[in-house]
């Protein structure tokens, strides 16, 4: 991951989770490049209420794809998930807890930082 990558609070950006390996590019971090047209970016606590929905709207985070080296996702685990992804489900009031240091600052352009803090398990 590159140096210069920043979280939503300017700082540097923090690993989300190596278990399971999560990313865009799998090495941990919710770092972006322009081949993540999905943006990526979100560090989020799932819970079994967010991967409902995920799975409702076509985004099936639980079932396991070893092919793609995707386990599957259950209520706890942390992962980079899409801006549009969360966005959508704070819209409809389940999105899930977010860990602002690891979640990256191309974040601000889909979602509002406010709504963020509002989500967020590092600032307690």
């Amino acid at each position: 991951m590159p140096a210069d990558e920043k979280n939503v609070l300017g700082g540097t950006l923090a690993p989300c989770s190596t278990s399971p390996r999560t990313g865009f590019y799998r090495d941990g971090c919710c770092n972006t490049g322009p081949e993540d047209v999905g943006l990526h970016v979100v560090c989020a606590q799932v819970t079994a209420e967010f991967l409902a929905f995920a799975r409702e709207q076509g985004n099936d985070l639980i079932t396991p794809v070893p092919e793609f080296g995707f386990p599957g996702l259950v209520p706890g685990d942390r992962w980079c998930v899409c801006a549009a992804t969360w966005r959508q489900a704070f819209a409809a009031g389940v999105a899930p807890p977010v860990i602002l240091a690891a979640t990256h600052e191309e974040t601000l352009a889909v979602i509002p930082l406010a709504d963020l803090r509002r989500h967020a398990l590092d600032l307690h």
